[in-house]
């Protein structure tokens, strides 16, 4: 299994799940091959590939390579992801662990699983479970696409 890892550009440290990933694949609890966007984040992988910034090119490499795609609750990244009709894996930045200025990625993420897009993941310590999951996670299809992007322009937007 390949998965893509997606940190996006925020300026706030996300290392909170590099190291997780880092630690199952350390401990050999999760076999897969990863590649990470990190993003601002200052945390060096010990048991994966990663690189801070991609180019719009590699960026959409990664994501046509990947059977599995982690991410933040960046917009950005779930769109690309949504729209390579990925399994989707959304691990928002949390305000309380200093990852965001407030939790709006939570809403969005709990809104996604909510309509069976994505899996979202709220404990880390359910990562592995998750991803399990995903390894059968077939995304709901239809399209709402004009609701979906409407919510993460009111999201990026009002904040609402």
């Amino acid at each position: 299994m390949k998965i893509f890892v997606a940190l996006g550009t925020h300026p706030q440290q996300f290392k909170r799940l590099l190291e997780k990933i880092d630690s199952l694949l350390g401990r050999g609890k999760l076999k897969a091959q990863v590649f990470a966007q990190t993003g601002n984040s200052n945390y060096k992988p010990k048991h994966f590939l990663s690189k801070k910034f991609l180019a719009p090119k590699e960026f959409e490499r990664e994501f046509q390579k990947a059977d599995l795609v982690i991410t933040h609750g960046g917009a950005g990244s779930i769109i690309s992801a949504l729209r390579h009709k990925k399994p989707l894996v959304i691990v928002p930045r949390r305000k309380e662990y200093g990852e965001h200025t407030d939790n709006h990625q939570l809403d969005l993420a709990l809104a996604l699983d909510k309509r069976g897009k994505a899996i979202a993941v709220l404990d880390l310590e359910k990562l592995s479970t998750a991803i399990e999951k995903a390894r059968g996670f077939n995304p709901v299809k239809h399209s709402e696409k004009k609701k979906l992007v409407e919510r993460i322009k009111r999201f990026l937007v009002e904040g609402k």
